[in-house]
């Protein structure tokens, strides 16, 4: 059973940021898209306010894993539902996969998202979304 997610909000005059832990896989999209608003070596890390909130919102949609999300003050376009679903398998690591997704675990717990990087190596403690455990055990993907 995947654990509970833990989801903080970093709350900007005109947009708000969740970022929850479980979900990150490190992809770093937002550190090199936006590194004056997410900065791993300050405290807080995400400091929404650094940046345009249009530009805030195109880089929380990079992330890969639904780590993070974005919620507007006032104004602006809510994030998106992506109308068609896509697959991209990553070189020996997760599948990242984008749409209107909805996934029902085995012990039942729905999880209705855009984003999602599910573990294709089998060793994730976080199933079915993946943990970067294929680093640890050194997954070698037979084809991607």
């Amino acid at each position: 059973m995947p654990p509970k997610f833990r989801s903080r909000d970093y709350t900007g005059k005109d947009i708000n940021v969740s970022y929850d832990i479980r979900r990150c896989i490190h992809a770093a999209e937002c550190v090199r898209g936006l590194p004056d608003v997410f900065n791993t070596r300050k405290r807080p890390w995400i400091a929404v306010d650094n940046a345009d909130a249009d530009r805030v919102a195109e880089v929380v949609l990079r992330c890969p894993s639904g780590a993070l999300h974005f919620e507007r003050q006032a104004g602006g376009s809510d994030e998106p539902i992506p109308t068609e679903t896509s697959i991209l398998p990553v070189k020996d690591g997760p599948l990242y996969i984008r749409g209107d997704l909805t996934i029902t675990t085995s012990d039942g717990e729905v999880f209705k998202e855009t984003r999602m990087s599910l573990c294709r190596c089998g060793a994730s403690k976080n199933k079915p979304f993946c943990d970067n455990s294929h680093r640890v055990i050194g997954f070698k993907a037979e084809s991607w």
